[in-house]
């Protein structure tokens, strides 16, 4: 697709630059830390509210679905009637609903209020990427992907200690309530600093004869991924029945919703998109290393716990440095991408995730104890989420720099939806390989060997899948230098 390869012109932001890139680093940081925050409160929620388990972990999953089934569709309304506009009401509404979750009753509207808040974080999380793509000069697109890649990682890994700490000081409410001073800030910098909508939008959808929003798309795609991200949920990893039926609505569905998208005359999402060799392989690449991600903080902890002999404070503290060292990589990576070209630095990070994943799976065959069993763990994480910083940056520089401006916001919201059905994907289908590979009917209680032989097997399959979208990868981007 030539249209993939034109240079877009820069809008200029009112504030310049730096201005654009705090205010969307903020939007980047709160989506990210409304997941990772909440997770640390469900045993405190349970007993506050007199709530089984099974209810209480609604609070997290209404606002991942919210976000996961939304996203896209969120970014295509950008398109259509303005990216400003859109993400100051995404920000309003993440603030609003943030103040609901820390004031409410009972469970019952907490769990609204929080699907409330997935919503806005939807809109912060695909237009922050169509901003970078619109307003950052193509020669530092690289290191501005890379910082809201950083800032995604520090959302994470500051998601669990901010929110311990401010539940042993003020209560569970607090980690709710400290968004709204974080919210406001980031509203008032994003209604300063970025820049006007063009009219309806920034593109030829501008236009007087501008595509209308494809309605039945967004359901059936809202409907198809709801039904999907149920099915890798429910049951923390113990599939039944009614996770088949789920997963099978859901591939109705998919099937369902690529059909309307070929017959309606402006559909939500081009399915010809797909085969440029940049997107097409891009979104794969996104979603296979969000899988393999999702896979350390699943599999991780029983390692630590159970193999290496940490205690709960020891494995907490340890399971910070993957996070830590994507946000440490993240701005690096950036700046590796605007030197190198996004081609070669994705291949390359590809290529270090390959090697991180075969050195956790050799972890366990070393000491299982004490400092040596822990440096194993460390280092061989150290070199994962590196290589995971590295083709992020290069990744989202390559999919958005070459996307028409009246499609960076429904291009965004499919790179995040990628991103975050790997993550729902890895924990689920991957965390089952893990219990499978142990052999044992209780993972929490099993023997060491057991969990170290379920690591070794399951990131042998991590390094698998990551082996293929490298291949898919530098296929991809050899067709596409080939074109240039």
């Amino acid at each position: 697709m030539t249209s993939m390869s034109v240079d877009q012109p820069v809008t200029v932001a009112p504030m310049g630059t730096r201005w654009v890139l705090a205010a969307l680093s903020l939007c980047v940081l709160l989506s990210s830390l409304g997941t990772s925050v909440a997770n640390v409160a469900l045993p405190t929620l349970a007993r506050a509210l007199g709530a089984p388990f099974q209810q209480v972990q609604w609070v997290v999953l209404a606002y991942l679905l919210a976000m996961t089934t939304l996203i896209v569709s969120v970014g295509r309304l950008g398109d259509l009637m303005g990216r400003r506009r859109l993400l100051l009401a995404g920000l309003a509404l993440f603030t609003g609903a943030s103040a609901l979750c820390g004031l409410v009753p009972g469970l019952g509207v907490l769990v609204a209020a929080r699907a409330a808040q997935g919503l806005g974080a939807s809109a912060m999380t695909a237009l922050a990427l169509a901003f970078v793509g619109g307003t950052v000069p193509k020669d530092r697109i690289g290191r501005a992907m890379g910082l809201m890649g950083t800032m995604s990682a520090v959302g994470t890994a500051l998601g669990p200690s901010l929110g311990g700490a401010l539940i042993a000081a003020w209560g569970w409410r607090a980690i709710f309530l400290v968004n709204l001073p974080l919210g406001g800030l980031a509203l008032l910098l994003a209604w300063r600093a970025l820049p006007a909508d063009r009219g309806p939008a920034d593109g030829p959808s501008a236009s007087a004869d501008r595509p209308r929003f494809d309605a039945a798309g967004t359901v059936l795609l809202g409907v198809t991924l709801a039904l999907y991200a149920l099915a890798m949920t429910l049951g923390r990893g113990h599939w039944g029945v009614l996770n088949l039926a789920l997963l099978a609505a859901a591939a109705v569905g998919a099937g369902l919703f690529a059909l309307v998208e070929v017959l309606v005359p402006s559909p939500l999402v081009r399915l010809g998109l797909l085969r440029d060799p940049v997107v097409g392989p891009g979104l794969a690449g996104s979603g296979a290393v969000a899988t393999v991600m999702a896979t350390t903080f699943v599999v991780g902890p029983f390692y630590l716990a159970r193999a290496v002999g940490l205690s709960p404070a020891g494995v907490g503290l340890v399971m910070s440095a993957g996070p830590l060292m994507s946000a440490l990589a993240g701005v690096p990576a950036g700046r590796l991408v605007d030197r190198f070209g996004a081609a070669h630095v994705s291949v390359a990070g590809l290529a270090a995730m390959v090697a991180g994943t075969v050195l956790m799976a050799l972890a366990g065959l070393g000491a299982r104890g004490g400092v040596p069993g822990v440096a194993g763990y460390v280092g061989s994480i150290a070199v994962l989420t590196a290589g995971y910083a590295l083709f992020q940056a290069a990744n989202n520089t390559a999919v958005m720099s070459g996307v028409p401006a009246d499609r960076r916001g429904i291009v965004s919201g499919i790179l995040n939806l990628a991103r975050n059905l790997g993550l729902i994907t890895g924990a689920s289908a991957l965390g089952a390989v893990f219990v499978l590979a142990a052999g044992v009917p209780d993972i929490t209680n099993a023997p060491a060997g057991a969990v170290a032989a379920g690591m070794r097997v399951t990131f042998l399959a991590a390094g698998g899948l990551v082996a293929l979208a490298l291949l898919v990868t530098a296929r991809g981007r050899r067709h596409s230098l080939l074109e240039m």
